[in-house]
């Protein structure tokens, strides 16, 4: 099973993606980026970083599914990830939902809603962003929150919007959401 988590920075993410790899066995689907490696980050973790032009040479050499730009870096996933016979598990940006879904027609996406927005802006205060790309990313969660919450056919292209409180219960929701989901795919 292809699974993405979605939702605004700071929502929670990589914390169930994480969740579901050490609890579920799911595999982590590592994106290529171009963007500089952060404080704290290691390469080939959770993504692989590269030059430009190695991202290049692996699209020469039909190794990308896809690919898309994001506050001026590029981001891509390789073919081998995405169309794994395992289950798998990645990050998604919102606004490629709608090619991800051409692209895997069986990919099966939930949105990770935050109760409080709020929160969401905090834990993103709390990372080691330089302060060009904090506000970026701030102004970003205000745009992405408005769009799914006032866009019907974005909101309906997730399989599921489930909440994020930030505590056990939504943990738990989270975790059985897809355990669900597998034994439903079988």
């Amino acid at each position: 099973m292809l699974l993405a988590l979605a939702g605004v920075t700071g929502v929670g993410k990589s914390f169930f993606k994480d969740k579901l790899v050490d609890e579920l066995g799911f595999s982590k689907i590592k994106i290529l980026t171009t963007r500089q490696i952060r404080n704290g980050e290691k390469n080939n973790v959770d993504k692989i970083f590269v030059t430009p032009e190695e991202l290049q040479d692996f699209k020469n050499k039909g190794k990308i599914a896809y690919d898309f730009e994001m506050l001026g870096n590029t981001y891509a996933y390789t073919k081998e990830e995405v169309f794994s016979d395992k289950n798998t598990v990645f990050e998604l940006h919102y606004n490629t939902i709608y090619d991800f879904k051409r692209i895997c027609p069986n990919l099966c996406a939930i949105y990770i809603m935050p109760k409080n927005l709020e929160d969401a802006k905090n834990n993103t205060r709390k990372r080691a962003l330089s302060p060009e790309v904090e506000k970026k990313r701030l102004l970003e969660i205000d745009e992405h929150y408005n769009k799914i919450c006032n866009d019907s056919n974005l909101r309906n292209m997730f399989d599921y919007i489930v909440y994020n409180n930030f505590d056990k219960e939504s943990e738990d929701t989270i975790v059985n959401l897809v355990k669900k989901i597998m034994i439903d795919k079988k």
